[in-house]
């Protein structure tokens, strides 16, 4: 208690380091959030929540409240020490105001405050005040409640006293600027996804959501027995239940969570694993609580220490290593990946980050500190569970022979180069262009469809693929089943992808020749082409997922209808639209309306095909991108696994967001 009230003292406006203004955001909004759409929008609650999680991670706050106001703003309280309210030395003004009107000023850029800080990542509570039309700052300290606003991030009155309290914590309102953001409406599920990982990466803290916002039906009416929608988010047991949450659509190889918490060369890691009877690899890594999804060296050093600590146990092992003699095969890196699910979260006071997205760490002394506690953690484990060990290395066993049976699979598809005339499949009709940077290929449902497009296609740079029924659903099967797979074989060749580039047996694609910069999935609009789609994003997912993350796949958007009235046509790809048609040039005159419903791609003449679904001009594509990788492979998982249950109740409940042809 007394470390606690001495730390609390020296929080004070000196504390509160600033490294530049505030100018620029409003202008360039992109550069400081990602973007301004929906992704945007939600960034803002993420950077308010950031601020209460680094409290609570330096020990000061235990609850935080996020509610989606009636109006659409949001309100985050936490009961941390409260922002300091005392005359900033160098700004000569409260830091109150100083950390809310200039960016990247808090109390996160001075060690004595925070030691780790999961907001060095991000830009700071300003920037959501510069991009909100009026935000509201209440601090509750020393018996006080000291408050703020602002407008466009502008202080409307210097911080004043408005009442007391027993309270200590801090308490922000936002309403964001429609005149910046495509929407301001936020999604509930996008809030608690992010509201529950920061829960299970944060043991022991309670979050609570709470949507205000009154449910409507169709015509605006409240729903009769409505009341507002509220989860609390908590896990006392942190990755334990994150790796069981993640994992709990998949059947587990034995119920054991491998776990350790520690912290090794002045590195707190954590890190949670659980192994299951499929055949991809799950692994989440973060760092400060920020999800890295191009990894780092703290992922290398987790797969290293697994590797090494596995194969070490299996080599010592008289039974396993005999096991492993007779099957004649050699062990290697890539027979530990399958059936693992792990969570790996390490607290880093100074990240370093880099890659494409800036979200792969690069601090290379982590490498080493997290070896070291997995290969610790996980030896124990091994030598005081031989039965699950056993479990582990029989799964190793199966994988390195599948891994040998893809890799002649693999070789019979790729031994046909471009050369000796089989390079490319037959049906593929390619276009003239040889820049991949300017070409597309569409992944067209039956030969039908394909015959169309085809003939409606710009040949300079559009290349058409038509695939004949359903393809093989890669979450179910072993790899080497994946290269036997026609359907599957054929797509590879025609965009060039490639597996065990220089010998090396990987399940991670090599997608340096590609020769399309799009990728275009384009099916019917209904149940049969929406499960299409599905099994080849899971494709993509699973074994080339750098063509979605570089941003390479999309899903065409063919319209639902044509519809008529006199002479005026339009093509209509929602109900909504259609309606929108109706109400807009026959509302009242029934016998007038003229409603065409195209059943599947085939219906479409080419020029229809080529106007509706393939012209630039015109067209809608839809981008595959994986905000969220913990999310994706989740429901990846429930959608293509074997449990029947979780998938209909998902169906049941994103029904009206799917083109569902009755």
């Amino acid at each position: 208690m007394e470390e606690i009230q001495q730390a609390e003292g020296n929080y004070t406006g000196s504390s509160i380091q600033v490294l530049e203004g505030l100018e620029a955001v409003r202008k360039r909004p992109a550069m400081y959030i990602g973007d301004i759409s929906e992704k945007g929008l939600h960034h803002l609650v993420n950077e308010t929540v950031d601020n209460s999680i680094d409290e609570a991670m330096a020990g000061y706050c235990t609850d935080i409240e996020v509610t989606i106001n009636e109006d659409n703003s949001i309100t985050v309280e936490d009961n941390g020490r409260g922002i300091p309210v005392d005359e900033h030395p160098k700004m000569h003004k409260s830091a109150l105001e100083v950390v809310m009107t200039v960016l990247h000023a808090g109390g996160k850029f001075d060690k004595g405050s925070y030691k780790v800080s999961g907001g060095l990542h991000g830009v700071g509570v300003s920037c959501v005040n510069a991009l909100s039309t009026h935000m509201l700052s209440q601090v509750f300290r020393d018996g006080k409640i000291y408050q703020q606003e602002y407008a466009q991030g502008k202080p409307l009155y210097d911080v004043k006293v408005v009442g007391e309290t027993d309270k200590r914590g801090t308490r922000q309102q936002f309403w964001p600027d429609g005149s910046i953001f495509i929407t301001t409406t936020y999604k509930y599920d996008i809030v608690a996804r992010r509201m529950r990982e920061l829960a299970f990466l944060n043991a022991g803290i309670k979050i609570t959501l709470t949507d205000l916002r009154p449910e409507v039906d169709e015509e605006g009416n409240l729903v009769e027995g409505w009341t507002p929608k509220q989860q609390v988010f908590h896990a006392s047991d942190g990755l334990k239940e994150f790796v069981r949450y993640v994992d709990r659509h998949r059947t587990h190889l034995f119920d054991d969570v491998i776990y350790l918490k520690t912290e090794k060369q002045g590195v707190p890691i954590e890190a949670a694993v659980m192994y299951n009877t499929d055949y991809s690899e799950n692994i989440h890594s973060y760092v400060n609580n920020i999800n890295t999804i191009e990894g780092g060296t703290h992922l290398t050093g987790f797969r290293v220490a697994l590797q090494r600590t596995l194969k070490k146990y299996a080599d010592n092992d008289p039974v396993i290593s005999k096991q492993i003699e007779k099957a004649k095969i050699e062990i290697s890196g890539e027979d530990f990946k399958e059936g693992l699910t792990a969570v790996i979260s390490v607290k880093v006071a100074e990240p370093q980050f880099e890659g494409q997205t800036k979200t792969k760490l690069g601090n290379s002394e982590v490498n080493g500190a997290v070896q070291q506690a997995v290969g610790e953690a996980l030896s124990n484990y091994l030598e005081e569970h031989p039965v699950e060990a056993k479990k582990i290395c029989d799964k190793v066993i199966l994988a390195a022979t599948a891994r040998i049976a893809a890799r002649n699979a693999r070789e019979k598809v790729q031994r046909k180069s471009p050369m000796s005339g089989g390079g490319l499949p037959g049906k593929l009709a390619d276009c003239s262009c040889r820049d991949p940077k300017l070409t597309e290929i569409f992944l067209v449902e039956g030969d039908s469809a394909g015959g169309s497009a085809k003939q409606g296609r710009d040949r300079n740079y559009q290349a058409i693929l038509p695939l004949r029924g359903k393809i093989l659903n890669v979450e179910k099967v072993q790899w080497h089943k994946v290269f036997e797979s026609e359907s599957v074989s054929i797509i590879l060749q025609a965009i060039g992808v490639r597996f065990g580039v220089d010998g090396e047996d990987t399940k991670e694609a090599n997608i340096d020749k590609l020769r399309y910069d799009k990728i275009v999935i384009m099916t019917d609009a209904d149940v049969d082409g929406s499960h299409i789609d599905t099994l080849i994003m899971t494709l993509f997912y699973r074994f080339m997922p750098r063509v979605i993350q570089e941003g390479h796949l999309y899903i065409a958007q063919p319209p639902l209808y044509k519809c008529r009235y006199k002479k005026i046509e339009e093509y209509c790809y929602s109900d909504q639209q259609r309606q929108m048609f109706i109400d807009k040039y026959a509302s009242g005159d029934e016998g007038a309306v003229y409603t065409q419903r195209y059943k599947g791609l085939g219906e479409m003449n080419p020029e229809q095909l080529w106007e509706t679904t393939m012209d630039p001009e015109k067209r809608l594509l839809k981008q595959v991108t994986i905000e969220n990788a913990a999310e994706a492979d989740e429901v990846f998982s429930m959608l293509m696994g074997d449990d029947v249950e979780p998938r209909r109740i998902f169906i049941e409940q994103n029904a009206t967001y799917a083109n569902i042809d009755a």
